[in-house]
């Protein structure tokens, strides 16, 4: 009788075996890292959201257990039904000063762009320009809001000053650094190409600046909040900042705590929206070689 050519599923080693049961419908080895990577990205991507979700949790958790009063701290129960009763107040402000937020990011991009260029572009004016940036970043934005309400009056240009004032530092600094991290022998190579410098400031420096620029304006966009905030506590009679001052005069904690709310959502919206902006301009490094 011949012998069959067929082996015994007993007669495999066990590794064998697992395969071939996985051809019969069951998961195979191979799909378990797989599915791990899944988990792991699914656990990146709402980390910051459990992180959040836990803190709260336990925040409203220890107030009543500690016997603290909501007059001292709220809980975020009572935080949330409060901006849901005065959403309609915290939105009015909050246009407000979401309008002086991008006005002085705006004029920080505007301005501060082409001046990187410049320091770029011309060594005796980096040397002349650079201390005084340095200088002007140093100080405290706290000490110049009374002196912009002084000269501007209390209208919107104090506030849009402001942020755009300590917007301007990132934006220059990661537009600098950005240009001068581009690699000298691709400048010649473009140059033995006959490629002019629009040319290759176009299609060689910009695309490699660009990762640069926009992580100094995303740095940009969460200072201009805090100096159009700052800019209200000093002078202002609308604007997030506004209300947070009169709810602290009132003695209204839960009203304060949802300014405060309001203004960290504001400056992590704005974060974000530069982020997929990014995403959907700027080349991955790896993805360019």
């Amino acid at each position: 009788m011949a012998r069959s050519n067929v082996l015994k599923p007993e007669a495999l080693k066990p590794d064998a075996r697992e395969a071939l049961a996985g051809r019969g419908g069951k998961t195979a080895p191979m799909a378990v890292p797989v599915r791990k990577k899944r988990k792991r990205r699914v656990l990146e991507r709402y980390s910051a959201i459990m992180l959040a979700g836990f803190i709260l949790l336990l925040w409203q958790i220890l107030v009543p257990l500690s016997g603290l009063s909501e007059f001292i701290l709220p809980t975020p129960a009572a935080i949330v039904a409060r901006i849901v009763e005065d959403f309609p107040l915290l939105a009015m402000h909050g246009y407000v000063t979401l309008f002086e937020v991008l006005a002085g990011f705006g004029l920080g991009v505007l301005i501060g762009v082409p001046l990187a260029l410049a320091i770029f572009y011309s060594p005796p004016f980096q040397s002349a320009v650079y201390p005084l940036l340095v200088a002007l970043q140093t100080v405290p934005k706290v000490a110049l809001a009374p002196l912009l309400v002084l000269y501007l009056g209390y209208g919107w240009a104090p506030k849009i000053t402001l942020a755009f004032l300590i917007a301007l530092f990132p934006i220059v600094i990661g537009t600098v650094v950005g240009l001068q991290s581009l690699d000298r022998n691709l400048v010649d190579l473009t140059r033995s190409m006959g490629a002019s410098e629009w040319q290759t400031f176009r299609k060689v420096r910009l695309p490699a600046a660009l990762p640069n620029i926009f992580g100094g304006c995303k740095v940009a966009i969460s200072l201009s909040v805090i100096g159009a905030v700052i800019g209200e506590y000093v002078a202002a009679e609308r604007g997030l900042g506004y209300l947070q001052l009169q709810a602290n005069a009132q003695f209204d904690t839960t009203l304060n705590f949802a300014s405060v709310a309001a203004i960290s959502a504001l400056g992590v919206t704005l974060f974000f929206i530069l982020s997929f902006i990014e995403s959907k301009v700027v080349f991955r490094r790896d993805t360019a070689r």
